[in-house]
């Protein structure tokens, strides 16, 4: 499949050859650990444990390097296990990291309780602000960890330009597109090393499957994840992998309309007098517009908003919500809302990325854009 093919084309066509022996247009499940060999070491198409290769795993791989516009694409049981295999790749005792002030609880914890154990430091930057991640830099950093948009904050950050101060200090720039999803933006394009996506979330889209993903350009790179992802033997089984492949296909129509739904959401709740702040990149009024409007093609379907009565009040807006359903996790076709201080955020409590208490965070599904609009106002009071 070409890279010249327009990303719709890709997400349907990339990696979703016809099987050869029936003719079947999706790829099958090889729900199979190991492969018969032709003679000790005759491996037919290379393929001889699962956890090493597995045909749906390597479609889905091919599909994510694809519309990444990357040379390797590699799939993972989670988005944190893919994370973890990124930082054990990168990174060694003593080595330092700068991560977002705004950035996902569990990726937090994981620098926090988990890598830190290692003898892995990490400074907290704000992202979006250039100097900022400058400052933060010290002779042991491999790597700048951003978000963008963020979570939950939807800060936005200028992935050219960091990715110019990562090549100045000899490291990485690791860039989560998850919010984003590779149909809205590329990073790999404006200069990234890394891109982590959890597949969970509007790759998959229907969340009905686990997943994570890393895409890189650089061939070195690639063979030293690849090993990694073997070794260490997260990996994404044959089922997860067909259902992100299935979802991919949908993910540019599915994109449009999060984007058309989560503006009109926006627009309401900018105008609600329960609402002291709303944060969403589409918004002229957004810190990060500018930058999102020049590196993005539209603005997602993730809107946060403070609520003007506090934390209770924020907690009861959720409590009373009927269409949009309470719960963790985002991307999928229904709509979903939480209460980031005490659900997907609570890991960051007392520490320098600490949500507002008074947040709600939106994923803004694909249903009726007025059904949305009206189960929010009776939600807000």
């Amino acid at each position: 499949m070409s890279d010249q093919h327009s990303f719709e084309t890709l997400a349907i066509h990339a990696g979703n050859t016809a099987d050869p022996l029936t003719g079947a247009v999706v790829p099958p499940i090889y729900q199979v650990s190991t492969y018969k060999q032709d003679g000790v070491g005759g491996l037919r198409g290379g393929y001889e444990y699962s956890r090493s290769a597995n045909p749906t795993r390597t479609a889905l791989e091919e599909n994510l390097a694809a519309l990444e516009g990357g040379r390797r694409g590699l799939a993972f049981a989670s988005g944190l296990a893919a994370e973890d295999c990124l930082l054990r790749t990168l990174l060694t005792p003593g080595d330092h990291v700068v991560i977002p002030n705004d950035a996902y609880g569990g990726t937090f914890r994981l620098f926090a309780k988990v890598a830190s154990r290692w003898g892995v430091e990490f400074s907290v930057a704000d992202t979006s602000d250039v100097a900022a991640v400058r400052a933060a830099l010290t002779p042991r950093t491999k790597a700048i960890w951003v978000e963008t948009p963020s979570n939950p904050l939807l800060g936005i950050t200028d992935i050219a330009a960091v990715a110019q101060v990562a090549r100045q200090a000899g490291a990485r720039l690791v860039v989560d597109n998850t919010f984003a999803s590779p149909y809205l933006q590329q990073p790999l394009a404006l200069g990234a090393d890394v891109v982590v996506h959890s597949t969970t979330k509007y790759m998959g889209g229907h969340s009905d499957v686990v997943g994570g993903a890393l895409v890189v350009s650089d061939p070195e790179l690639a063979e030293e994840l690849e090993y990694h992802q073997n070794a260490m033997g997260a990996v994404a089984g044959p089922f997860d992998a067909w259902l992100v492949l299935r979802g991919i296909k949908t993910l540019a129509v599915r994109m449009d309309r999060h984007t058309e739904n989560a503006t009109k959401v926006a627009d309401l709740l900018t105008r609600h007098p329960k609402v002291s702040q709303v944060l969403y990149p589409g918004l002229p009024e957004h810190p990060g517009h500018e930058v999102a409007a020049k590196q993005m093609k539209a603005f997602g379907g993730m809107v946060s908003f403070r609520v003007a009565g506090g934390e209770e009040a924020a907690v009861e807006v959720c409590n009373r919500a009927k269409l949009f359903t309470l719960g963790e996790s985002l991307g999928g076709v229904e709509s979903l809302l939480e209460h980031p201080g005490r659900m997907t955020h609570a890991s960051a409590a007392g520490s320098p990325l600490e949500v507002p208490a008074d947040l709600v965070r939106l994923s803004v599904g694909i249903e009726n854009g007025d059904d949305l609009i009206a189960d929010l106002t009776q939600a807000l009071g």
